[in-house]
């Protein structure tokens, strides 16, 4: 069985695709963001996937590749378009090339035209095929700027993808008005710049009068990606707190295992959310921990001082959970959540004041 998840990066308006062969656990990820690494290392864990390949479909100008990250914190090798120019990938892409993921596979279309070195990925079985920049949904990327050519992506399209069952699924890279897929029937009928009786000049024409604005994190991201996402001077967005050995959930939250909280009570401040009736009752409560109901606690989110990470606990670990985004949004950074709750921790036999024995 595919697993396939398609996840969104909201501020580059990027689509990232996760793909995997269900029987082996293999993966792939195709055009990993930088900010994102957490939630996807987060849901390829949470799916029991192992990564072998990020795979980018061109050096990008609006974001920066999770790829390095991934591969240092998953084991993950790169491929890029050997016609890319980037240093530090594991895998020089050729038109041809399959890239395998247990008994599944990518077949690389070399797809020029927005960048030399852009990529489309064709699912073995042509039922999905992984655009990129190059076919956009009733749209194509742009021409005006790093190698663009209009006229190799016009021939690119009509020769590369076009010529895939109309059936298809497309998937492109980004999306500006929130759609997700499309189809080659759909785009050879409807897309206004390459379907239809478009003919190349037609196509040259348009291109050459769109008058689009740069794009604003081109002078970052283009050299970053020429190194597969590798920071150079710039600060990481992407590292983990130290505080705690923690887990990131694909849901956003910071979580912390029983044991380690129970070995360092000293050194935090345990947040107990539920309701009084609650903290006093037949589960009991963590030593010292402070109560503060989640119903209160985004007005009383200041009485807590920030000398220490904050791990919030309730019965079964949903509210508590929710109280770490209050949290944040109220300005604490080091905070977690204990999953499972008191059912959990009453469960694992750790020590509770009050409670029932």
């Amino acid at each position: 069985m595919l697993v396939f998840r398609q996840l969104f990066d909201p501020t580059s308006s990027t689509y990232t695709y996760l793909l995997g062969d269900r029987a082996s656990a293999e993966a792939v990820l195709i055009d990993p963001v930088f900010e994102q690494v957490r939630r996807d290392a987060a849901l390829i864990a949470e799916l029991g996937l192992r990564l072998l390949w990020t795979l980018e479909t061109h050096v990008h100008a609006d974001h920066v590749t999770g790829a390095w990250l991934l591969k240092n914190r998953l084991g993950s090798q790169i491929a890029v378009s050997a016609a890319a120019g980037v240093t530090g990938a594991d895998w020089l892409l050729q038109d041809g090339d399959r890239v395998r993921f247990g008994k599944r596979s990518l077949e690389v279309r070399s797809t020029p035209g927005h960048t030399n070195g852009c990529i489309t990925y064709v699912l073995d079985d042509e039922t999905m095929a992984f655009t990129g920049d190059c076919v956009l949904i009733r749209g194509s990327g742009r021409t005006d700027f790093q190698q663009g050519d209009a006229r190799a992506l016009y021939r690119s399209v009509r020769s590369r993808i076009f010529s895939l069952p109309e059936t298809c699924l497309l998937y492109p890279a980004h999306d500006y008005r929130g759609l997700t897929v499309t189809s080659v029937a759909e785009e050879k009928q409807h897309n206004p710049r390459l379907g239809g009786e478009a003919g190349e000049a037609d196509y040259v024409g348009y291109m050459k009068n769109l008058d689009l604005p740069h794009p604003k994190k081109i002078d970052e991201a283009v050299p970053a990606n020429l190194r597969c996402g590798q920071p150079g001077n710039e600060a990481s967005s992407a590292l983990d707190p130290d505080w705690a050995p923690l887990r990131f959930t694909f849901g956003g939250v910071w979580e912390v295992e029983p044991h380690w909280l129970e070995e360092n009570l000293g050194a935090v401040r345990v947040l107990d959310v539920r309701e009084p009736e609650e903290f006093s009752g037949p589960l009991g409560h963590i030593r010292g921990a402070v109560l503060v109901p989640l119903g209160e606690l985004a007005q009383r989110a200041k009485e807590l001082p920030k000398d220490k990470p904050i791990v919030a606990v309730c019965r079964a670990g949903s509210r508590s959970a929710h109280a770490t985004a209050i949290l944040q949004k109220a300005g604490f950074t080091d905070v977690a959540n204990l999953p499972g709750g008191m059912l959990r921790w009453r469960g694992e036999g750790r020590g509770v004041e009050g409670g029932a024995l």
